[in-house]
């Protein structure tokens, strides 16, 4: 016997059972007695499920086999046809041998089945509890139960059920222990989930892969990594579903480098992919700024003989505007046969974060004309975009326009973005006063936005103040206190500085080191500010770094030391900013790339103003084109200017 699990719910449902009374049908001709089981096959097979439920009423006692009611109730589920579905129980239970009919548990997980998906769910408790009341009741008629509450959201329940199953001496096999796992998964009830593992390591029956398959699920979503590969790598067999949970488990990790391994991993082992494969490997490779990857992606979605749906060509369309090539997303967006609100949001937001805000505007204009009803996360996008742009009074009209035009009331993600408009604009007033009014509590988000400001233009005393409000709200924000930190240094405060170092020291906070990446031949490089001391002294690195000082001389740059936040010498100074990640990002590029190529590096935090100086020579000198992604938008350098005008 299998111990059982404690499930607790305060959930009831209620089991009043109605069974409409069916219409009155036509008489069927008469049919030879021999030929009418082959005819009512037939008719059910098509699916032509009123003439069947009426040759049925017109002669009951010819149809007394359990499996033509289960073929019959087969093809009502399928269809999710209720109507047709009562028409047939009402016959069962009006057959001579209805008692009989009825007891027969295929027939009952039918009937609970085809209730529970047309969200029936009192009829189907019903007729579950009539069943239960019996002993040798079968396991399939326990886990249709469960399944139905699962299907219907009740996912509690449908635990609850396994339970029952479990308290009266029933031996769960693979059928239960899916159907209960995937409950866990969805719920994250690990330890429950736990518990049900170690019952199929009990089990007599050894899990199939539908089973294990739903143990990767159940661990992958309560981000138990390495149960995760413990269990793939003891799995006998594997399909693609199994491979995408892998692919999961190292993205809820933040192991992008190592899922998109993976997804090689399955081409080489000719695995395949579906679908769902793609639509998670292609965000990786947007958020890595992956875009051979992403190509080679897309090429197989053009080889392959299945036309991709809207939600992949979306992530497609996403993937290129993230990695910068927003024209080929664009093609790509133009070309759809149909396209979603998550289609125009993503070009908008391509554009925005690409700094092409002029374009988006009219792609919105063009949007709204075509009887797209824009929503909340349309105007995130737009607005969000005009605050990097610096189209602070189109920004205005846009938020203004939201309610009043299209029905859509601002969200603290639309004030923030509000006040961020304003604040880089440096009407920090008019920010504070849009601060004031809002009808909701100001977010963490909301004073960060302000912080920001009183950074980018030295008001230091308003800066302090809000400093102080955010470390209540958010006590434990690294970003928080090295902005005021910033602040303080910037003004030659110096004596302020180490205050906030030591109270990030006393509270155990940490600062998020620089990091840039790039990908060079289907590799992930990663790169630290400060690190790469094997790099920085090989040959290769030094023939690139003189060459390119020389270069910069030439042309009159002098490394701005004002972005070293230390009160340290200029030499020391200049050292740091020389070892800043995008730089080493972009000198490794140039050695490992061929040369006219454009570089795309994505960097973890703010591109200081010296490296945007020191990267805009690059492109002019080396003739490359450089795009950098950093935590707020992308940069496109070429030929000494970059596209965003140095407003950001």
């Amino acid at each position: 016997m299998i111990a059982a699990i404690s499930v607790v719910s305060n959930t009831s449902i209620p089991t009043n059972l109605t069974v409409i009374s069916c219409l009155k049908s036509k008489k069927p001709p008469s049919k030879n007695p021999r030929n009418l089981n082959q005819t009512l096959k037939s008719l059910t097979k098509s699916g032509n499920l009123d003439e069947a439920i009426r040759l049925i009423e017109s002669s009951p006692s010819k149809f007394t086999d359990p499996e033509t009611y289960s073929q019959l109730l087969h093809s009502c589920i399928s269809r999710k046809s209720l109507h047709h579905g009562q028409r047939v129980y009402k016959q069962l239970l009006k057959q001579e041998d209805s008692e009989k009919l009825l007891e027969n548990h295929n027939l009952k997980s039918k009937l609970i089945t085809l209730f529970s998906v047309c969200g029936e769910l009192d009829e189907a408790r019903i007729i579950f509890e009539n069943a239960v009341e019996n002993e040798g009741v079968p396991e399939s008629v326990w886990v249709a139960m469960a399944i139905g509450y699962s299907k219907n959201g009740f996912l509690r329940e449908a635990l609850l059920v396994y339970v029952e199953m479990l308290w009266n001496c029933m031996e769960p096999g693979n059928f239960a222990f899916s159907t209960a796992l995937k409950a866990c998964a969805d719920l994250k009830e690990l330890w429950v989930g736990r518990g049900v593992h170690a019952q199929v390591v009990k089990s007599s029956e050894g899990p199939d892969q539908v089973v294990n398959n739903s143990l990767l699920r159940l661990y992958t979503q309560c981000e138990c990594f390495d149960e995760v590969l413990k269990v793939f790598d003891q799995m006998p067999e594997r399909n693609i579903a199994s491979w995408n949970s892998l692919i999961s488990g190292f993205v809820k990790e933040d192991k992008l480098g190592e899922a998109l391994d993976v997804f090689r991993r399955m081409q080489r082992e000719g695995v395949g992919f579906s679908w769902v494969t793609l639509t998670t490997i292609l965000p990786i490779c947007a958020r890595v700024t992956a875009l051979c990857s992403g190509k080679e992606i897309h090429v197989q979605i053009v080889k392959s003989a299945r036309r991709p749906d809207v939600l992949l060509l979306n992530s497609l369309v996403d993937m290129y505007v993230k990695c910068g090539v927003f024209d080929y997303g664009r093609r790509l967006f133009d070309g759809m046969r149909s396209k979603d609100l998550t289609s125009w949001n993503t070009m908008l937001t391509g554009y925005g974060i690409n700094g092409y805000m002029r374009v988006a505007m009219d792609l919105f204009n063009e949007m709204v004309s075509c009887g797209i009803r824009p929503d909340d996360v349309t105007f995130i996008a737009l607005l969000s975009g005009c605050s990097h742009a610096g189209l602070t009074e189109d920004g205005q009209k846009l938020f203004h326009r939201m309610e009043m035009d299209f029905g859509v009331t601002p969200s603290l993600e639309h004030y923030a973005c509000l006040v961020d408009m304003l604040g880089r604009a440096g009407r920090i007033d008019d920010a504070l006063v849009v601060v004031k009014n809002m009808p909701m509590r100001p977010s963490g988000s909301i004073w960060g936005s302000l912080l920001n400001s009183c950074r980018l233009h030295s008001e230091v005393p308003l800066a302090e103040a809000i400093a102080k409000r955010l470390f209540e709200i958010e006590p434990y924000n690294p970003g928080n206190y090295v902005m005021l930190s910033n602040i303080y240094a910037n003004s030659g405060m110096w004596d302020s500085v180490n205050m906030v170092r030591e109270m990030m020291q006393t509270r155990r906070i940490r600062k998020e080191a620089g990091c840039s990446w790039v990908q060079v031949k289907n590799k992930i490089h990663t790169f630290v500010a400060g690190g790469g001391f094997k790099f920085r002294n090989s040959d290769e690195y030094k023939k690139v770094w003189n060459k390119l000082r020389e270069a910069m001389e030439e042309v009159g740059y002098v490394t701005n030391t004002d972005v070293v936040l230390h009160d340290v010498n200029e030499e020391t100074k200049a050292m740091w900013v020389c070892g800043h990640s995008e730089r080493l990002a972009t000198v490794f590029s140039l050695l490992y790339t061929a040369a006219g190529m454009p570089i795309r590096i994505t960097k973890n935090l703010r591109v200081c103003i010296d490296c945007h100086s020191w990267i805009k020579i690059v492109s002019r000198v080396t003739g490359r084109v450089i795009v950098l992604r950093d935590t707020n938008r992308f940069h496109h350098f070429k030929e000494g200017a970059c596209s965003c005008n140095d407003y950001w």
